[in-house]
């Protein structure tokens, strides 16, 4: 295997309640699950992420980003092969020392500089981003190089989608960092709503191959995080793990070579 294999995914929409922690939590369990290291890093001053695996934590990733820690101080465990790098209210203070720094372009770049030299040891990195933009959010975006963006059934969160996607093209004109569009992600889908089935056929035009298969309305996926679990923790018999399950493999098999280092190298659950 080579020194550095690992994906960066950042999941993000500008329109709030559309599952994006949900996402980060459950596709990070689901490669967990099969053997991969996985390190979550929270790019939201409410600190969900943290909340949602029951993780305590002293030094943050507002900590890292005004260079009162290292790495591997701020990172904690949440689960076997899952490892976290939580937020708090403290983003907003980091944020107001980034926008006093003389140049943005190092500005930007705070969140990689940091970031790159300690994450070789993982098989994926996940950012959960704020639902808006900041310039905390713009270093996440000049980090990663995948991104998913969940989208609940509602035309807000399709203009929220299209406001991702504007910004993903801006990027796009950064020389030396690309971001490609690893899959728009339907969420909180009830098959029996035609307005969501609209909806849903509208993305596949859009999309094509970028949609992935729809995570179906759940009671449990709602449930999971005030058990501070995840999906598969809580009830691994339900939809929403069958639909995360699902997602994971998708987006396993979105990197060829990726997914040969799995199925070479980390074990997969029957």
């Amino acid at each position: 295997m080579q020194d550095r294999i690992n994906r960066v995914i950042g999941v993000l929409n500008y329109k709030g309640g559309t599952g994006k922690t949900t996402t980060v939590v459950n596709l990070a369990a689901g490669l967990a699950m099969r053997g991969v290291r996985v390190l979550c890093v929270d790019l939201d001053p409410q600190g969900s992420l943290a909340a949602h695996f029951g993780v305590r934590y002293h030094d943050s990733l507002t900590d890292l980003l005004l260079g009162d820690a290292e790495p591997q101080a701020c990172t904690y465990r949440a689960r076997e092969n899952i490892d976290i790098l939580p937020s708090d209210r403290g983003m907003l203070k980091a944020e107001k020392e980034l926008w006093n720094m003389d140049d943005m372009r190092v500005a930007r770049r705070v969140l990689a500089d940091k970031l790159r030299p300690a994450d070789d040891g993982y098989g994926f990195v996940i950012v959960d981003f704020p639902p808006s933009v900041t310039l905390i959010s713009q270093n996440g975006l000049l980090y990663i190089s995948e991104l998913i963006i969940p989208m609940h059934m509602s035309h807000l969160s399709v203009v929220g989608t299209r406001q991702v996607l504007g910004t993903l093209k801006a990027i796009g004109h950064i020389p030396d960092h690309q971001v490609r569009l690893l899959f728009v992600l339907p969420t909180l889908y009830s098959g029996r709503l035609r307005k969501d089935r609209e909806i849903l056929e509208q993305m596949r035009h859009m999309f094509g191959d970028k949609l992935a298969e729809p995570i179906r309305e759940n009671v449990k996926l709602a449930e999971a995080p005030a058990h501070q679990q995840t999906i598969f923790e809580y009830d691994p018999r339900s939809n929403g793990a069958e639909d995360y399950t699902r997602f994971v493999r998708q987006v396993i098999r979105a990197d060829s070579f990726f997914a040969n280092q799995i199925e070479g190298i980390y074990r997969r659950p029957d």
